[in-house]
C-alpha cells in the first residue's frame, strides 16, 4: 500500500538547523508527485516544498526560500527537507504527502491535490 512516513521533527532554537525524513513505501516516490507541507495551531496546512518528475524545479513557499532545501533520494526512496535558519514562525506539525498527480496545482503545492499523507513530526522552534 501506498505510505509514507515522517521522521525527524523536535525542539531546535532560532537559527538552528533540523533535516527532515519522509520514507516512502508501496510506491517508487521519483514516479509521484511528492512534498512538505506544515500546519501551525489554528492555521490551515500550507504547501512548504513540492517536486513533480525526476528533474522538476521545486516549489518553495516564500517564506522558506534560500532556507529550506527539498531533496529526493532515489536508491532509499526517501525524501528530505534540510531547515536552516529556522524561526518562530516555523513552528508546526510538518506532513509529507504523495500523488500521482503531475499538474500545475501538484507543482505548486497545493495541499488538497495530494491524496497520500503520513502521520506527521512536529518542529518547535524557541529560544
Amino acid at each position: 500500500q501506498v505510505h509514507v512516513v515522517e521522521s525527524g521533527g523536535g525542539l531546535v532554537r532560532p537559527g538552528g538547523s533540523l533535516r527532515l525524513s519522509c520514507a516512502a513505501s508501496g510506491f517508487t516516490l521519483a514516479d509521484y508527485a511528492i512534498g512538505w507541507f506544515r500546519q501551525a495551531p489554528g492555521e490551515g496546512r500550507e504547501g512548504v516544498s513540492c517536486i513533480t518528475g525526476s528533474n522538476g524545479t521545486p516549489y518553495y513557499h516564500d517564506s522558506v526560500k534560500g532556507r529550506f532545501t527539498i531533496t529526493r533520494d532515489n536508491a532509499k526512496n526517501t525524501l528530505y527537507l534540510q531547515m536552516n535558519n529556522l524561526r518562530p514562525e516555523d513552528t508546526a506539525i510538518y506532513y509529507c504527502a504523495a500523488d500521482r498527480g503531475s499538474g500545475l496545482l501538484f507543482k505548486i503545492c497545493r495541499p488538497s491535490s495530494y491524496g497520500f499523507w503520513g502521520q506527521g513530526t512536529q518542529v518547535t522552534v524557541s529560544p
